[in-house]
C-alpha cells in the first residue's frame, strides 16, 4: 500500500515538523495554543510536541483571539536585530494572533492566516513580537489587508491583554510594547523568524 507524501506515520512536532506555508511571509500557517476561551495558559512543550498547562492566567483579562505560533519560526539573532531597544529574543517560535469572525473554540488545529501587522513587544528585555492576522479562508476579513484596516478597538484590546497578562497582584509589568507595525514590516519579522530557525535547526523538513 502507497500513501500520499508528505506522509506522517506519526503525530509530528507542531513547531519541527508541520510547513510555515507555501505562502509564507504574507499568508502563515498558524498552529493555534489557546483561544479567546481560555482562562489557563497553554503552550506546546518544546520536547514532546504536545500542549500543556504553563499556568493560571493570573488576571482577569482572556485572549481576545486565537494565539500560537508560526511553525518553523524562531525568534533569535535576526528578530532582536530588528527590534532597537534588546540584544537577544526570547528563543521561542514567532507568536501569532489570528483574528476569525465566527468563534472557534479548540485549540490544536492549524489554519491559513494572512499576515497584517504585528507587535513590537518587549518582555524582560527580550524581543517578543505578536505578528498579528486573520484566517486567510474567513469571507468577513477577505477585504483586511494592513493592521489600519482593523476597529481601532479591537487592536487595543490585542494591546491590553498582553500588556497586563503576565501582570502579578502587587507586581509591576515586565512587558512594553514599542511599536505597533503594518504588514509589511510584520511580513519582514516572518522571514527574520524563518532564517533564525534555519540557522538554528537546518532548513530541511524531516
Amino acid at each position: 500500500m502507497t500513501f500520499p507524501a508528505p506522509f506522517y506515520r506519526w503525530r509530528p512536532h507542531p513547531w519541527h515538523g508541520l510547513s510555515a506555508g507555501a505562502g509564507a511571509p504574507a499568508v502563515v500557517t498558524a498552529f493555534i495554543e489557546m483561544t479567546p476561551m481560555d482562562v489557563i495558559k497553554y503552550e506546546v512543550d518544546k520536547e514532546t510536541g504536545y500542549l500543556k498547562v504553563d499556568r493560571p492566567q493570573t488576571g482577569s483579562s482572556t485572549p481576545p483571539t486565537l494565539y500560537g505560533f508560526i511553525p518553523r519560526t524562531y525568534c533569535g539573532e535576526r528578530v532582536a536585530a530588528m527590534c532597537d531597544d534588546v540584544d537577544r529574543s526570547d528563543g521561542d517560535p514567532l507568536d501569532i494572533c489570528v483574528i476569525s469572525e465566527r468563534p472557534i473554540d479548540r485549540s490544536e488545529i492549524w489554519m491559513p492566516a494572512r499576515v497584517i501587522g504585528g507587535l513590537q513587544m518587549i518582555d524582560g528585555e527580550e524581543a517578543d513580537d505578536k505578528i498579528i492576522a486573520v484566517l486567510d479562508v474567513d469571507p468577513v476579513w477577505a477585504a483586511v489587508d494592513e493592521i489600519g484596516d482593523l476597529p481601532p478597538m479591537m487592536l487595543d484590546r490585542i494591546q491590553h491583554y498582553f500588556l497586563s497578562y503576565k501582570v502579578m497582584p502587587g507586581h509591576e509589568s515586565t512587558v512594553r510594547i514599542p511599536l505597533v507595525y503594518g504588514a509589511a514590516r510584520a511580513r519582514d519579522v516572518v522571514t527574520a523568524a524563518l532564517d533564525d530557525y534555519a540557522d538554528m535547526f537546518g532548513s530541511e523538513i524531516r
